[in-house]
């Protein structure tokens, strides 16, 4: 219990140092958001966390600004915190379509235009 509370608390340090606690800085959010709050967090860093099968805290930071997100992972039994990816998402969210399974989105729109 006390390494868990101990990785949150070094997730939370990270987050808050890095992004947000620093005057001047974004702010930070963390929880759920409707998609008006969402907009209104153009500039600033959103931060989603979910505790996983009840092995590992999965915490997501999002940059709006930068497009930018990281994934860590808090081990629940240790505290251990892992960064697991970073990505800036720019050119992922330019693409028109990136889907594995039919129907692809052409393929939908093409059988609305014949209505």
């Amino acid at each position: 219990m006390r390494g868990t509370v101990l990785g949150i608390l070094v997730v939370a340090g990270l987050v808050a140092v890095a992004m947000g606690a620093i005057p001047g800085r974004p702010e930070v959010y963390a929880g759920r958001m409707d998609a008006q709050q969402l907009a209104a967090t153009e500039s600033r860093m959103i931060v989603e966390s979910t505790v996983v099968e009840g092995r590992y805290q999965q915490v997501v930071v999002v940059d709006p600004r930068r497009s930018t997100m990281a994934v860590y992972h808090v081990e629940l039994a240790s505290g251990n915190v892992e960064l697991c990816c970073v990505r800036n998402m720019t050119w992922d969210l330019q693409m028109q379509y990136f889907n594995g399974k039919n129907p692809l989105p052409p393929e939908i729109q093409s059988l609305l235009e014949q209505r």
